[in-house]
């Protein structure tokens, strides 16, 4: 394949709305983390985040939906935490994605703080 990450996170970014449509019908979402080497790496929130059907989901819907909309080649892997679905520190993430990250985990590191009364 021939596209960048960028352009493949750019690609499914503008087609999150279409491809989330199942999802966000059983009460869930869908967040994009980032891309590397035609691997889209996602999260399922939502009702869709601990379910036990998110195996299903990530490769029967949200991945085949990818490769009708985008490009045949691309893979899907939902980032729910088991040791399996780990996504790489090296992904392509828009330079929005990565802001939000660090205000989201500078926030965490704080309430910890709080929390222990640091």
């Amino acid at each position: 394949m021939q596209f960048s990450d960028e352009d493949i996170f750019e690609a499914v970014k503008n087609y999150i709305p279409k491809i989330s449509e199942y999802v966000n019908s059983h009460g869930g979402g869908i967040t994009l983390l980032g891309v590397k080497e035609s691997i889209i790496y996602i999260t399922l929130t939502g009702a869709c985040g601990g379910c036990s059907m998110s195996l299903m989901t990530t490769k029967m819907v949200v991945e085949k939906k990818i490769r009708e909309l985008i490009h045949p080649e691309l893979f899907v892997v939902n980032v729910d935490g088991t040791p399996e679905n780990i996504m790489p520190e090296d992904v392509y993430k828009a330079p929005q994605v990565e802001k939000e990250q660090h205000v989201e985990k500078q926030s965490v590191l704080e309430n910890l703080k709080h929390m222990v009364g640091l």
